[in-house]
């Protein structure tokens, strides 16, 4: 699909999305969208629901998870090179 594709406006203002924009994007009959001005633009996106937040918080959390796991066999590397840390 080109980036931009000409749809007319309907007497109600109603616009319908490509249908492969809409596969593309998860966009249902029924479901909800953004309509926003940004830069003298009209943007539609699909807005952020609580089930996506919570799974971008999940993965951010299993991210870190391992993240931490792999730095303690590095901290442990180093306190076994060079002793503990001071306490300053």
């Amino acid at each position: 699909m080109d980036e931009s594709e000409r749809r007319k406006v309907g007497d109600r203002g109603q616009v319908t999305l490509p249908k492969e924009l809409r596969e593309r994007f998860g966009i249902h009959g029924g479901d909800e969208v953004v309509v926003r001005e940004e830069a003298d633009r009209i943007v539609i996106e699909k807005p952020v629901t609580r089930a996506d937040l919570a799974e971008g918080y999940r993965r951010r959390a299993d991210r870190d998870r391992e993240l931490a796991e792999s730095l303690a066999d590095v901290s442990d590397e180093a306190d076994e090179e060079l002793g503990d840390a001071p306490d300053w």
